[in-house]
């Protein structure tokens, strides 16, 4: 399961409420699990009784159960007329439940790689329409993609940072030559991806954070490579 990163949308800051790990929570009660099972395995939407019967669970029980996958988006709630009857003396619809659409992914440490995949396969597809270069498509929709989040999640740097897991740390110890005030980001959330093709992630991370620091207006910040095997590859450094 994986929740997919929409391109322009706003998530959650972690430190509120982290969905993922919530949904994950959710499914650690075992009873709950065997219902979620039982419900994506059917071919059409199951009842409260249905589900309670298959799994030999009181109604109160499987309905508890059930309305909490519900609240955590694991499950889609329908209404239907299991009669095929309508109109007075139809009955109320049922209440059903059936697989969601929502997609569930939990990385320690936060990795993104659906962020990346989504850059990837665009600059693929435009590069392929219009001859424009893979890589220089790659980084023109990067830093536009970080302009958007930085405009969209107008915040402190440090905290957007942090919401999409770069792990910003504040390097004022450092010295003047060294870059004081910068900030160095402890974790690559393209980690995998990184180490495979280095160059291609790298490049787009840059003009992705690039962005973020144009969206924010933070003007007294660049972003720059500055590669290191204990961190992401970029480094945001105080405008010279």
């Amino acid at each position: 399961m994986a929740v997919g990163f929409t391109l322009g949308g706003v998530d959650t800051p972690k430190e509120v409420r982290d969905p993922d790990v919530s949904a994950v929570a959710a499914l650690d009660e075992p009873t709950r699990r065997r219902l979620y099972d039982h419900v994506v395995r059917q071919p059409s939407a199951v009842s409260r009784d249905e589900a309670a019967a298959a799994l030999g669970l009181a109604r109160k029980t499987a309905a508890f159960h059930l309305d909490r996958l519900a609240d955590e988006s694991l499950l889609d709630v329908v209404y239907e007329r299991r009669s095929g009857r309508s109109g007075p003396g139809a009955g109320r619809p049922a209440k059903l439940y059936r697989r969601s659409a929502r997609e569930v992914v939990v990385h320690l440490p936060d990795r993104r790689y659906e962020l990346a995949g989504r850059l990837l396969a665009q600059a693929v597809e435009e590069s392929d329409a219009t001859g424009e270069p893979v890589r220089q498509v790659l980084h023109r929709k990067a830093e536009e993609l970080g302009t958007q989040l930085g405009e969209q999640n107008g915040t402190n740097v440090c905290e957007l940072l942090e919401r999409y897991g770069f792990e910003p740390r504040r390097d004022d110890d450092a010295g003047v030559g060294a870059g004081a005030g910068a900030i160095v980001l402890a974790n690559c959330p393209f980690h995998a991806l990184a180490q495979a093709h280095t160059q291609t992630v790298c490049g787009m991370n840059l003009h992705l954070l690039r962005g973020i620091l144009r969206g924010l207006g933070t003007s007294g910040l660049e972003a720059s490579l500055a590669p290191s095997p204990d961190r992401c590859c970029v480094r945001l450094q105080p405008t010279a």
